[in-house]
Order: C-alpha cells, then sequence, then structure tokens
C-alpha cells in the first residue's frame, strides 16, 4: 500500500467527453523579455509584428535594439569627419528608434528602446545576455550568393552566439500572427 494521497479532482463546468476543464493548464513556455532589432527596414517591420504578439501573448516587455554600424573604410573621411559622422548617425537613428517606439501605441507594457554602436550581431547577442532577454525575434533580408558573402549575414551569427532562443523572421513567409493579435 502507497501513502500517497491522490491528486485533487479538476472542477468541470459541462458534462460529457468533450467537457475542458475551467482551468486549462498553465504554458510551459515563460517569456518575460522579447527583444527585436530593428534596422527600419521591412523585415524588421515584419520581425516586429511577430515580437509584439509574443509579447502580447505572454505579457512580456518588449524591446527594440538598433546598431549602428560604422565602417570608415574606403570612404574617404578625415579624423575630423568620422566623429560628425558617428553622431549624425547616431542622432538620425535615435529619431528614427523613437518614432517607431511611438507608433506602436498603448496596448500591454510600454516598450523600450536602446541604440548601440558596433556590429549588429555583436551587440544584439550582448544586450541578450545582459537583459537576460527571453526571445529574440529578428528580421532576415535572405541575402544569397555574393550579397550574402559581402554583408554576411547578422541573423546566422545571431543564432549561432545568442544566449537565448532566436525565432528568424523572413518578409515573405507563411503567416501565423493574425493582424489583430499584435496589439
Amino acid at each position: 500500500m502507497s501513502n500517497a494521497t491522490p491528486p485533487p479532482a479538476q472542477p468541470v463546468t459541462a458534462s460529457g467527453p468533450s467537457a475542458a476543464p475551467t482551468n486549462p493548464p498553465p504554458s510551459q513556455i515563460r517569456l518575460q523579455r522579447v527583444l527585436v532589432p530593428v534596422d527600419f527596414s521591412a523585415p524588421a517591420a515584419k520581425a516586429l509584428e511577430y515580437a509584439r504578439a509574443f509579447a502580447a501573448q505572454f505579457q512580456a516587455g518588449l524591446l527594440l535594439l538598433h546598431v549602428v554600424e560604422l565602417s570608415y573604410v574606403g570612404t574617404g573621411l578625415g579624423e575630423m569627419e568620422a566623429p560628425l559622422l558617428e553622431a549624425e548617425l547616431r542622432q538620425n537613428a535615435a529619431q528614427q528608434l523613437e518614432r517607431l517606439v511611438a507608433g506602436l501605441g498603448a496596448g500591454g507594457s510600454a516598450p523600450r528602446s536602446e541604440l548601440r554602436l558596433g556590429r549588429p550581431w555583436q551587440e544584439i547577442c550582448a544586450v541578450a545576455k545582459e537583459q537576460q532577454v527571453d526571445l529574440i525575434v529578428l528580421g532576415t533580408h535572405g541575402y544569397t550568393g555574393l550579397k550574402h558573402v559581402v554583408l554576411g549575414s547578422t541573423a546566422e551569427r545571431v543564432v549561432r552566439y545568442a544566449p537565448c532562443p532566436v525565432l528568424v523572421v523572413r518578409e515573405r513567409e507563411h503567416e501565423f500572427v493574425r493582424p489583430d493579435a499584435a496589439g
């Protein structure tokens, strides 16, 4: 004989084999922080739709990240012009990011935003680690061939080095986010 007590019965409001318990089991997935890197492109906008839907579904915080990548190789910029270019790039990116966040409107917790300077894949992974992000939702341009070799793949590197799961969203793919679900 066992001394174990049986589990309490689940309350049921309807009868019959198709009746569902009134309290469905909690989700096995817990998301508290969702990171969506944005470069203001169409693939990033699509990733933002998905990230908003996840954040709403799981009542998670949403963090938008933009990384300004500087590359002075072959630009012909002098020592004085490079800092001016950097300041202008940062200011323009900050304004775009502010407009993007403001355009998200109310609905759940207010999204946060962050602007970084560096290589996008490295900064995305660093922010994910620093902020203890549970999920990164990332748009991809889907470059192949020479463009992929020359420009590299931020998404590929993020998937490889991120400290958390990464959902990569292509601009043209099967939709699973309802238009009204993103908030």
